[in-house]
Protein backbone atom coordinates (compact mmCIF):
# COMPACT_ATOMS: atom_id res chain seq x y z
CA UNK A 1 0.00 0.00 0.00
CA UNK A 2 3.00 2.76 0.67
CA UNK A 3 4.45 1.52 -2.71
CA UNK A 4 1.38 2.55 -4.31
CA UNK A 5 1.12 5.60 -1.89
CA UNK A 6 4.98 7.12 -3.42
CA UNK A 7 4.19 5.81 -6.71
CA UNK A 8 1.10 8.14 -7.02
CA UNK A 9 3.25 11.00 -6.09
CA UNK A 10 3.45 11.79 -2.46
CA UNK A 11 2.09 15.33 -2.84
CA UNK A 12 -1.66 14.41 -4.22
CA UNK A 13 -1.39 11.26 -2.41
CA UNK A 14 -1.22 13.28 1.34
CA UNK A 15 -3.56 15.99 -0.08
CA UNK A 16 -6.10 12.48 -1.06
CA UNK A 17 -5.74 11.16 2.75
CA UNK A 18 -6.60 14.41 4.25
CA UNK A 19 -9.41 14.26 2.42
CA UNK A 20 -10.85 10.94 3.51
CA UNK A 21 -9.94 11.41 7.04
CA UNK A 22 -12.14 15.04 6.52
CA UNK A 23 -14.70 12.95 5.32
CA UNK A 24 -15.01 10.91 8.54
CA UNK A 25 -14.38 14.19 10.85
CA UNK A 26 -17.17 16.20 8.42
CA UNK A 27 -19.54 12.52 9.53
CA UNK A 28 -19.18 13.94 12.76
CA UNK A 29 -19.16 17.71 13.05
CA UNK A 30 -20.70 18.86 9.52
CA UNK A 31 -22.56 16.51 7.75
CA UNK A 32 -23.27 18.30 4.81
CA UNK A 33 -19.58 18.25 3.95
CA UNK A 34 -19.15 14.76 3.26
CA UNK A 35 -20.57 14.50 0.00
CA UNK A 36 -18.84 17.61 -1.06
CA UNK A 37 -15.73 16.50 0.53
CA UNK A 38 -15.82 13.40 -1.88
CA UNK A 39 -16.64 15.11 -4.69
CA UNK A 40 -13.21 17.01 -4.18
CA UNK A 41 -11.28 14.23 -3.85
CA UNK A 42 -12.35 12.72 -7.54
CA UNK A 43 -11.39 16.45 -8.87
CA UNK A 44 -8.32 16.30 -7.45
CA UNK A 45 -7.59 12.73 -8.48
CA UNK A 46 -8.58 13.63 -11.85
CA UNK A 47 -6.22 17.04 -11.83
CA UNK A 48 -3.25 14.74 -10.43
CA UNK A 49 -3.54 12.24 -13.33
CA UNK A 50 -3.91 15.10 -16.16
CA UNK A 51 -0.70 16.58 -14.46
CA UNK A 52 0.80 12.95 -14.47
CA UNK A 53 -0.26 12.74 -17.94
CA UNK A 54 1.68 15.92 -19.14
CA UNK A 55 4.86 15.34 -17.14
CA UNK A 56 5.09 11.79 -19.09
CA UNK A 57 4.52 13.40 -22.14
CA UNK A 58 6.94 15.81 -21.76
CA UNK A 59 9.23 13.62 -21.62
CA UNK A 60 8.54 11.41 -24.20
CA UNK A 61 8.51 14.80 -25.89
CA UNK A 62 11.91 15.36 -25.07
CA UNK A 63 13.02 11.67 -25.48
CA UNK A 64 12.42 12.08 -29.30
CA UNK A 65 13.86 15.05 -29.96
CA UNK A 66 16.07 15.21 -32.42
CA UNK A 67 15.84 11.59 -33.20
CA UNK A 68 14.75 10.44 -36.46
CA UNK A 69 12.26 7.35 -35.91
CA UNK A 70 9.49 5.43 -37.73
CA UNK A 71 6.96 5.27 -34.52
CA UNK A 72 6.90 5.77 -30.62
CA UNK A 73 7.71 2.24 -29.90
CA UNK A 74 10.47 2.27 -32.15
CA UNK A 75 11.85 5.10 -29.15
CA UNK A 76 10.31 3.27 -26.27
CA UNK A 77 9.47 0.29 -25.27
CA UNK A 78 5.50 -0.09 -24.73
CA UNK A 79 6.53 -1.34 -21.28
CA UNK A 80 7.74 2.03 -20.26
CA UNK A 81 4.92 3.52 -22.11
CA UNK A 82 1.83 1.03 -20.41
CA UNK A 83 3.78 1.60 -16.60
CA UNK A 84 3.97 5.34 -16.99
CA UNK A 85 0.09 5.24 -17.69
CA UNK A 86 -0.82 2.90 -14.89
CA UNK A 87 1.13 4.78 -12.16
CA UNK A 88 -0.55 8.44 -13.37
CA UNK A 89 -3.96 6.53 -13.19
CA UNK A 90 -3.33 5.92 -8.80
CA UNK A 91 -4.42 9.01 -7.74
CA UNK A 92 -7.36 8.74 -10.01
CA UNK A 93 -8.49 5.65 -8.59
CA UNK A 94 -7.90 6.54 -4.69
CA UNK A 95 -9.62 9.49 -5.39
CA UNK A 96 -12.23 8.21 -6.83
CA UNK A 97 -12.34 5.32 -4.05
CA UNK A 98 -12.39 8.45 -1.19
CA UNK A 99 -15.75 10.09 -3.84
CA UNK A 100 -17.55 5.97 -3.34
CA UNK A 101 -16.53 6.13 0.29
CA UNK A 102 -17.94 9.58 0.59
CA UNK A 103 -21.63 8.71 -0.67
CA UNK A 104 -21.74 5.49 1.74
CA UNK A 105 -20.83 7.40 4.57
CA UNK A 106 -24.20 10.04 3.39
CA UNK A 107 -26.23 7.14 3.11
CA UNK A 108 -25.74 5.58 5.91
CA UNK A 109 -25.90 9.47 7.78
CA UNK A 110 -29.75 9.63 6.34
CA UNK A 111 -31.35 6.29 5.02
CA UNK A 112 -34.02 7.19 3.29
CA UNK A 113 -36.69 5.04 3.11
Amino acid sequence: MFRLFMEGGPAFMSVLTVLLVGIFFAAWKAPRWVKEIGLFAAVFGSLAMLLGLHQMFSVLQELSRGQEVNGLFDLISPGVLFGGLKVTMIPLIYGFIIYLISLVVRVIQKPRL
